[in-house]
């Protein structure tokens, strides 16, 4: 059973939201916090598969907790939950190590689906959001001499985690494990310099490998 915690400073959005998740008997919500600053308190206390995280918070917002959280647990996935359609808080979330970022407006099935992507190493934007994202990802593109470095196999996975495809999805579509994709992200992102792979994935879209 995958354990989630809820980051919302709206108590009854947070129990919508729980009611919400534990529909699915893969999932329990061991933890709930109101702001960032407790959130990454409640880390040292609970072992945790995935963070609802709301953006806009007292103390410490979502962005900020984000930062510090998958600096220190960052096999952590962090999905980014809002009411504000706005692409500069999805660039800057998913700058800081975010897995996901989905609109409060999405019910309870895309809320799960996204939740299941995240844990199974995709990356799930909401469709408002991505309209605004990837053309601002795709003016930043640039040439790096790094990805001349990647091996045909690793530009072949990079492209498909650029197109958010999961481990196992990847592993099927070449006919690997997924013991060997997730060595060669590794690999991948070691030569890149590269912290996860939502940065990985970020990069294959601003250097034209998707």
């Amino acid at each position: 059973m995958k354990r989630i915690m809820i980051v919302e400073d709206q108590g009854i959005v947070r129990q919508g939201l729980k009611m919400m998740i534990e529909q699915d008997p893969a999932f329990t919500v061991v933890a709930e916090a109101s702001d960032g600053k407790e959130a990454v308190e409640l880390m040292n206390l609970h072992a945790l598969d995935l963070i609802l995280m709301d953006i806009r918070m007292p103390e410490m917002n979502g962005i900020e907790a984000t930062r510090i959280i998958k600096a220190r647990w960052p096999q952590v996935k962090v999905l980014m939950l809002t009411t504000f359609n706005d692409d500069e808080y999805a660039m800057q979330a998913l700058k800081e190590g975010a897995n996901g970022f989905l609109l409060k407006t999405s019910d309870g099935e895309q809320l799960l689906h996204s939740v299941h992507s995240c844990l199974n190493g995709g990356m799930t934007i909401h469709d408002e959001v991505a309209a605004k994202v990837v053309p601002r990802l795709l003016s930043a593109r640039k040439e790096s001499p790094a990805v001349h470095a990647l091996t045909p196999r690793e530009l072949s996975i990079t492209k498909l985690v650029g197109e958010g495809k999961t481990n196992k999805e990847i592993a099927d579509q070449l006919f690997l494990s997924v013991g060997t994709v997730k060595n060669h992200i590794s690999q991948i992102l070691q030569k890149l310099e590269l912290r996860d792979r939502t940065q990985l994935a970020i990069y294959a879209v601003r250097h034209d490998i998707v």
